[in-house]
This record gives C-alpha cells, sequence and structure tokens, in this order.
C-alpha cells in the first residue's frame, strides 16, 4: 500500500470535499464508520460556500490526502480568526472516506494539519471544537495529545448550515494541543 500524499485543495476540488464530508457524517453512509453525527444531527455538514471560504482565506487549507490519486480524507487547518483566537491554529472538517476509517489515516492526517500549523505558520497551538456528547471523538483527540479546555460555545440552533438538530441539548467543546517543535 502506498503512502499518502498531500496537497491543498483548489476550486477544482469543493464538489468532492463537500461529497467526503457529508459521508463521513451524514446519512446511512456515514453509519460505516464511527465519526457519524446521523443520530443527533440531519441536514448539511458543510458546503460549497464553506469549502470555497476555507480555500481562500489566508493562511488557511483545506488539507486533501490522497492514495494513488484517489482523496481518502481532508481537513482544514487555519489560523484562528479573531483577535482571541489569532495565534493558535485551528482545526476542523476532518473527514475519513468511512469504510476506511480507524485503519490509521485520520492520525497521519491530524499529524500533518499539526505540522503545517507549527512548522509553515508558526503557530504553538492547535484548537478544535467537538461536539460535547461525541465522548469516543473526544478521547480520539485526548490519545493524541489534547486535553479539553472546559470552554464550551453554543450550539448555532436555527443555522441550517450547521445541520438539523434531532435532539436539544447539543453545544461545542474546545480542545487545544500545545504543538512542540519538531
Amino acid at each position: 500500500m502506498s503512502a499518502l500524499a498531500y496537497r491543498a485543495a483548489t476550486a477544482a476540488d469543493i464538489d468532492a470535499v463537500v461529497a467526503l464530508v457529508e459521508s463521513a457524517y451524514r446519512g446511512d453512509a456515514s453509519r460505516q464508520g464511527w465519526t457519524t453525527e446521523a443520530d443527533f444531527l440531519d441536514g448539511r455538514r458543510t458546503g460549497a460556500d464553506d469549502v470555497a471560504a476555507c480555500i481562500e482565506r489566508e493562511r488557511s487549507r483545506i488539507l486533501l490526502a490522497e492514495r494513488d490519486g484517489v482523496m481518502l480524507a481532508c481537513a482544514h487547518v487555519a489560523e484562528g480568526q479573531t483577535e482571541q483566537e489569532r495565534g493558535a491554529g485551528y482545526f476542523g472538517m476532518f473527514s475519513v472516506r468511512p469504510g476506511l476509517q480507524g485503519g490509521g489515516i485520520g492520525k497521519q492526517v491530524l499529524a500533518e494539519a499539526e505540522r503545517i500549523a507549527r512548522e509553515d505558520w508558526g503557530l504553538a497551538v492547535m484548537r478544535m471544537t467537538v461536539i460535547d456528547i461525541r465522548a469516543e471523538l473526544i478521547a480520539f483527540y485526548e490519545r493524541r495529545g489534547y486535553h479539553r479546555t472546559g470552554i464550551r460555545k453554543p450550539f448555532p440552533y436555527g443555522d441550517e448550515r450547521f445541520g438539523l438538530p434531532l435532539r436539544d441539548d447539543l453545544r461545542f467543546e474546545v480542545l487545544e494541543k500545545e504543538l512542540a517543535d519538531g
């Protein structure tokens, strides 16, 4: 099996990125993997508008992981945008093809995203938001050095760009990791 190849997404990749993200989190296809949100969120996970904005933004990259020219995973890595987030990396939109989840691809993509934030942009910290009822997902990140900050953010109920909630107790928790040199 050949190694993963990484590259930044371009406008030509937008539809494929949206399809990958949707397959990893929504609908029956997402149930093949362990990252599904189908039991508590319906509707879209992302859209072409979100992906295009990430591609066009400065210090922002949709990272693609491919093997033999086939997209297997993606993630958004960027520098925070607000004054309080600037100087820290942000990791999100993380998706691995559902049938390939649990095989180590995600760990490699996360490590590459951290490398980009640390080496390419000189950022010392990576942050992400995770829906706080996702204990297995939080545990995955904790095994990779992330810790719970105790900072919680409200879920954007009523904004269909973030999905259609199937329960009323959703909120985000901020996870963080210091990015050591080397």
